[in-house]
């Protein structure tokens, strides 16, 4: 009965979590790194086909980005979330391989000018299409059993629609041990979606540490702050950009902005056009609406019984095709643009940006956490010039921050949230943080709540059996891993794809069991035909 801590230690993104419990493997989370990589990951210690199923906690990328090139290398287990994170990944994942194979496009479009060798992609919207062909849809605070000897429940955690924390109950030889993963733990109050939920027991809590050595700002009227500044760009004939993740965010900034037209906020630009300048959120807020009961607050709730969309309102525009998005920046009136993606380091934004930032009369306004290494922290920190699409664009535009938007408790929410547990759990381990945070906040849930807590790195591996640690790790800056050459690294990606289709070529043997003689016949000339072809011994 085994912990692996393999992503998101010491870093914020690319959440990932191995466990060997009750005679299976199976990973909670399956992440992918955002911005700068700084602490090398251990891989997953088994090979992809060997793992049984994943737990997943909410459908941010940082948390679910992987999990096609997890089905590209072979697994082909089923993946268990809420209803609401599964209908989200379903858009999500196949939008990230989009992006994956848009990019692959483009820097071998440059890279065949310079002979360089063929850049490939993390994965492709076929392994995209086909792990989501596995999830499985599960119901706020209902048990499942994915295994014999595991248990699961799922437990609203208020960061992102349909996220969670999971409660998980592990029984091996007789013991049972209890792990609670917090996920991403939401801010209190936010619009639309309910507020974090607590959990009282547990034997070990894997928990995130985004804030844990701040306070959000003290909190104002969203609506009133995000007026002001709509208004004094208007005025000086400028537009208001928002670089908005396209999942959440993007929602959120929508019903503020029914609030500052229903009250009038704004004066003197009559019916001000918002554009929604991204496929995925346009695609995403038609999903918040399915799933208003069971993930939307008493708030939103109310709103719709009487008739109002707390998400829609006269002059919100949607911009579908690239034609729609470019169509934006020709518009002469002064106008709100949200697109994704939150950090500026990918989507239609950086557009939007390159048209934008070098005018001294609009303003840039970041609504989200910008992780280190990202276009948008650099904007956030001072950057006076960036490099855009080859193109170096001075940085003119007001550069603002709308205090108290966050997804994220702060330090005073996490401490809130680790408090409850009673009696204290044996060991709570700090993840999903930046590397000095995490041990700050480690700190703080010794000294304040008298909790045991720890920071592990990346190949820490935690026996919950026993309470103790079987192995434990030092991190290992990502700077120091050896270089290898572009050919090195094309030929790997193109031997792992083609070990994975390997794995699931025996997958595939494995379903026709039972099947009709001619058929099976017939396929086994066809692999025959290629062992033939292809071996060369």
């Amino acid at each position: 009965m085994r912990l692996t801590f393999l992503g998101a230690d010491h870093e914020v993104t690319g959440s990932c979590y191995y466990l060997e419990a009750a005679g299976v493997r199976f990973l909670v989370d399956c992440g992918m790194e955002q911005g700068r990589d700084i602490f090398v990951n251990e891989e997953i210690p088994v090979s992809a086909d060997e793992l049984d199923f994943v737990l997943l906690t909410h459908a941010h990328i940082d948390h679910s980005g992987m999990l096609p090139a997890l089905y590209a290398k072979g697994f082909a287990g089923p993946i268990y979330a809420t209803e609401a994170t599964c209908s989200l990944c379903d858009i999500m994942l196949r939008d990230s391989a989009h992006i994956q194979e848009f990019e692959a496009e483009w820097r071998n479009r440059k890279g065949r000018r310079q002979g360089k060798e063929e850049f490939i992609p993390v994965y492709t919207m076929n392994d995209a299409l086909g792990v989501i062909e596995n999830f499985k849809g599960c119901d706020y605070e209902k048990e499942i059993i994915p295994a014999p000897g595991i248990r699961v429940r799922f437990i609203d955690a208020g960061h992102l629609l349909g996220s969670a924390s999971i409660e998980l109950w592990m029984t091996e030889e007789g013991v049972q041990k209890k792990l609670v993963f917090s996920g991403d733990i939401g801010n209190t109050n936010q619009p639309l979606i309910r507020d974090p939920s607590y959990i009282t027991e547990a034997d070990y809590v894997v928990m995130e540490s985004t804030y844990g050595d701040r306070q959000h700002k003290e909190r104002t009227d969203y609506a009133q702050s995000l007026a002001e500044v709509i208004q004094k760009t208007f005025d000086r004939g400028g537009n208001v950009v928002i670089p908005s993740f396209a999942v959440g965010r993007t929602q959120e900034m929508l019903y503020f902005l029914r609030q500052i037209k229903e009250q009038n906020l704004v004066a003197g630009y009559g019916n001000f056009s918002v554009y929604v300048d991204s496929p995925l959120a346009n695609e995403a807020t038609t999903i918040f609406q399915e799933h208003q009961y069971d993930c939307f607050d008493e708030e939103a709730l109310a709103l719709f019984r009487k008739g109002i969309n707390p998400i829609s309102f006269p002059g919100l525009k949607t911009s579908i095709t690239s034609e729609d998005s470019r169509a934006i920046n020709f518009d002469p009136e002064p106008k709100v643009i949200i697109s994704a993606s939150g950090m500026c380091d990918a989507g239609r934004i950086k557009h939007h940006l390159k048209h934008n930032l070098w005018r001294r009369e609009c303003t840039i306004l970041f609504v989200g956490y910008q992780s280190s290494g990202t276009l948008g922290r650099a904007l956030v920190e001072g950057a006076g010039q960036v490099r855009l699409f080859g193109e170096d664009i001075v940085v003119a535009a007001e550069i603002l921050q709308l205090p108290g938007i966050s997804g994220h408790a702060d330090v005073d929410g996490l401490l809130r949230w680790a408090g409850e547990f009673q009696p204290k759990p044996g060991k709570v381990f700090v993840t999903h943080g930046e590397d000095s945070v995490t041990e700050i906040f480690a700190r703080r849930l010794k000294e304040e709540l008298g909790l045991d807590a720890a920071a592990p790195f990346s190949g820490t591996i935690f026996n919950l059996a026993t309470g103790s640690f079987d192995k434990v790790t030092e991190g290992v800056r990502a700077e120091k891993k050896p270089a290898s050459s572009a050919k090195t690294r094309k030929a790997a990606a193109v031997f792992d794809r083609l070990f994975a289709m390997g794995l699931r070529l025996m997958s595939v043997i494995r379903k026709n069991e039972g099947g009709a003689n001619k058929d099976l016949a017939r396929f086994t000339q066809e692999i025959q035909s290629l062992c033939d072809k292809y071996d060369r011994e």
